[in-house]
């Protein structure tokens, strides 16, 4: 029984090692506002492919994988069931595209402070990420590091 379940430890953890993520941010909220969107880049540096599901913080009462959509003039956003990276492969979340969606807020968050979300991936399970938080306005590109 003890090697059985020390080969699923050593076979969990490589799958974990595999999924890196740089540059996660969430834009700062106003007050009273209950939503909030997080960007970031997954690497996946697996050779199988690999799956975002979902995710979980402390600050939210749900955390959604989002992705926006240009229906004419107008910008829309709509759940996702998951987002596929690619083996070998990146998926970008990014402003006006794919996003994490961080539903029922229960604090403003403010510039400066970090928040944990826990992502959870098809076979590399939970990931633990600490996201910045950026300005209310401006983009990703006018953030100095």
């Amino acid at each position: 029984m003890k090697y059985i379940v020390l080969a699923l430890l050593l076979s969990a953890g490589p799958a974990w090692a595999q999924v890196d993520i740089t540059d996660p941010w969430i834009r700062a909220t106003a007050p009273g506002q209950k939503t909030a969107a997080g960007y970031m880049t997954i690497r996946n540096q697996s050779a199988q492919p690999e799956r975002l599901i979902g995710g979980s913080s402390q600050v939210a009462a749900k955390v959604q994988t989002h992705v926006s959509i240009k229906d004419g003039e107008i910008m829309r956003m709509r759940e996702v069931k998951a987002y596929d990276i690619p083996a070998k492969g990146t998926f970008e979340l990014k402003p006006n595209g794919s996003h994490l969606m961080l539903v029922d807020l229960k604090h403003p968050l403010k510039e400066g402070e970090k928040v944990a979300v826990v992502l959870k991936f098809e076979k590399a399970g939970e990931v633990k990420v600490d996201f910045e938080v950026r300005p209310l306005t401006g983009s990703s590109s006018e953030h100095k590091h």
